[in-house]
């Protein structure tokens, strides 16, 4: 009943913030255009941050402007998004709109100083990340703050499993996540290849992230990745199953389907298991030896904040020692399993702020908002290499599929570089 109770509250204070004090140096940001996920990563979350406001919103259609900034009680519409990056009283943007235009529109920003907060994948493709996260503008003195939103790297949760894995000793790694068919529908934005939209460049990405920050290292090759093709589509993908050879010939392996068949829920599994190790056991008779291995899996890492589960399990052999050609018999084999949550840093064992109803998203503005004022916080960030390293694996993966990688911004060809 206790967990109940708790889910309950968690939830009610997750989609009912109270809105904190501001502070008189409050960053003002800017939203370049009015997306629904926009309520969910930023609008939200900033009603929590003393140092956040949101100041502005833009959109293609001015009267769809109109109507969301007094939906979400936004004090200024710009008639354009240069208009807001114009506008001086503008901090920072951040940038829901389609994958296609996230180079274009995050390269002028920062040519006007503006910090930008930029939806994942943040480019479409390797050469459009070169361009973005190596861009002169990122590395004169004083520049402006860039952040590739895979929010989920920034909760507690995410971290406290991580804490459990043992990199040394990894031998596979696989992350399943889906979504029932209603949420993304069929003729979806986020599936038209001509605004970058498909899979891999979704709902994959986070896959892709996972297998990367999990095994601490970069895959070597891209062994298999197949895909089911949108209907609407046909050089975009609505599922994709990918394997990826690691260093040491670890494997790492992705299913990820946007638009899943059946009466399901929205899924986000981390499965992880380790090599054999030895532990050490006094009490074992000469000649014995004690093994482990460990598996580890994280229910809802995506959406930890409203309720997760970490699995530990165990399966300990006790062997007589053989010869070096040979691991031992078994005398004895048993497992214990066990399960954990951590919803705040202080249950991670990390003294850093925040509630249990501070969602990944909320995570990650403090994290924004901490760089942007030079402080150093928890120093969970997503660095401009590690996004440059993400988009070259999606590549990777796209390039394996047959399908076609994503069209560079015309931006670029037009000298926005």
């Amino acid at each position: 009943m206790g967990s109940i109770l708790s889910f309950i509250a968690r939830t009610w204070r997750i989609y009912s913030p109270s809105e904190a004090p501001k502070t008189a140096n409050a960053l003002k940001v800017g939203i370049l255009g009015a997306a629904n996920i926009a309520t969910t990563v930023l609008i939200r979350p900033a009603r929590t941050h003393p140092e956040v406001i949101v100041q502005a919103v833009a959109a293609r259609d001015r009267e769809r402007a109109v109507t969301y900034a007094k939906k979400h009680g936004i004090p200024k519409v710009h008639d354009s998004y240069e208009a807001i990056l114009n506008d001086p009283s503008i901090d920072a943007v951040y940038i829901p709109l389609p994958p296609g235009l996230h180079y274009e529109w995050a390269m002028k920003a920062l040519g006007k100083g503006k910090h930008v907060l930029v939806e994942k994948p943040a480019v479409v493709n390797a050469r459009e990340a070169e361009a973005l996260f190596r861009s002169p503008l990122l590395q004169k003195p004083n520049a402006p703050i860039l952040l590739e939103a895979l929010h989920h790297k920034f909760q507690p949760t995410w971290q406290y499993f991580l804490s459990l894995v043992d990199q040394l000793n990894l031998e596979r790694v696989h992350c399943l996540t889906k979504l029932p068919p209603y949420i993304i529908p069929e003729n979806s934005v986020q599936l038209n290849p001509d605004l970058g939209g498909g899979n891999l460049l979704n709902l994959g990405t986070y896959g892709i992230s996972v297998l990367r920050e999990v095994f601490g290292d970069e895959p070597e090759e891209c062994t298999s990745c197949t895909v089911r093709k949108s209907p609407l589509y046909e050089t975009s993908d609505e599922a994709a199953e990918a394997t990826f050879r690691f260093p040491g010939g670890l494997v790492g392996e992705i299913s990820s389907d946007m638009r899943a068949k059946g009466l399901i829920m929205p899924t986000f599994t981390v499965g992880v298991v380790h090599k054999e190790v030895e532990i050490k056991d006094d009490s074992l008779p000469k000649g014995h030896k004690k093994m482990r291995v460990r598996k580890l899996t994280l229910n809802n890492f995506m959406m930890a904040a409203a309720w997760h589960r970490i699995d530990i399990e165990d399966e300990f052999i006790i062997r007589k020692s053989g010869s070096e050609e040979s691991s031992g018999d078994i005398m004895k084999r048993w497992t214990k399993m066990e399960s954990k949550t951590a919803y705040t840093f202080k249950e991670a064992g990390v003294d850093q702020p925040g509630e249990p109803s501070w969602i990944s998203f909320r995570h990650q503005l403090e994290q924004f908002v901490n760089r942007v004022r030079g402080r150093e916080g928890s120093g969970l960030w997503v660095s401009n290499e590690d996004s440059l390293a993400q988009a070259r694996v999606i590549d990777m993966a796209y390039e394996k599929s047959g399908l076609p990688l994503r069209r560079t911004s015309s931006f670029i060809e037009r000298g926005g570089a």
